[in-house]
């Protein structure tokens, strides 16, 4: 059986070409300019200084903390917390930590060490080391005990600490104890000097003789700002509004103005 293979010839165009239809060019509105999208590589970024964090959906702890310090700022914030919005200053806080970091604690194992190293000189009828150096005190319990005991030369509180309340009372038992401190930021700083993530409050007792004078200029800064400082103790924080209710606050005060001025002119 033969197998025949059937091939199809394509028809040839015409030699006259179809002419296309020729689109009215359409006026463009004055009111609504076109402005044709580019969908070629790159067309979807966002268009450079144009700031869309308002349309951002935020976590939830990032608007909590928000809100928290926008409502600090509407409410009527008492003395005893306002007291922790006002920090030593960049330069200051630089200097006292510049001393504080020559008494930080030693590590877990340096002190393993040093007891491994005490108790082998001590059987083998020798000297013993050194005790401990003078180094930072932290915790909440033990510096609150130093403070009632007096022992306390100095004490930086953290201005972040959450709840507040674990501090609040603190500032007036070191008034009462004439115990100078600070309020410096934040708990993270306070930390890393005495090897934790945080730290609510450390505490000085003592110096080495070299470090004696600057310890005294750190005390008289630390009375004339926060211990002796009466001001700081009366004064309330909070109570600013919004831009939108200063400004309406703003048009009704001259609105008032205005009155006032008619019947004053009215009265002459």
């Amino acid at each position: 059986r033969q197998q025949t293979n059937i091939f199809t010839m394509a028809k040839k165009g015409s030699s006259k070409a179809k002419a296309a239809p020729v689109k009215k060019a359409s006026k463009a509105d004055p009111l609504f300019p076109a402005r044709p999208r580019s969908f070629g590589v790159g067309g979807d970024i966002r268009p450079a200084g144009r700031d869309l964090s308002r349309f951002v959906r935020w976590p939830k702890y990032v608007r909590i903390q928000r809100q928290r310090a926008v409502l600090y700022q509407r409410l009527k914030v008492p003395p005893a917390i306002n007291q922790f919005t006002k920090s030593i200053g960049k330069n200051e806080a630089a200097s006292v930590f510049n001393l504080l970091n020559k008494y930080r604690p030693e590590t877990a194992a340096a002190k393993k060490q040093r007891i491994k190293d005490t108790a082998a000189a001590t059987a083998a009828g020798k000297e013993a080391p050194a005790k401990v150096p003078c180094q930072l005190k932290f915790g909440l319990k033990h510096v609150t005990t130093l403070v009632e005991e007096k022992k306390a030369s100095l004490v930086l509180i953290a201005c972040d600490v959450d709840p507040i309340e674990l501090v609040l009372w603190l500032p007036a038992l070191c008034r009462k104890m004439e115990v100078p401190f600070l309020i410096v930021k934040d708990k993270a700083r306070l930390g890393t000097l005495v090897h934790q993530k945080t730290a609510a409050v450390v505490a000085l007792t003592k110096v080495n003789k070299e470090d004696e004078s600057q310890l005294k200029i750190f005390q008289d800064l630390a009375n004339e700002k926060f211990s002796k400082n009466t001001e700081l103790v009366r004064k309330w924080g909070g109570g600013i509004m919004g831009l939108k209710t200063q400004a309406k606050l703003d048009k009704r005060a001259k609105a008032v103005a205005i009155e006032e001025a008619k019947k004053a002119a009215s009265m002459r």
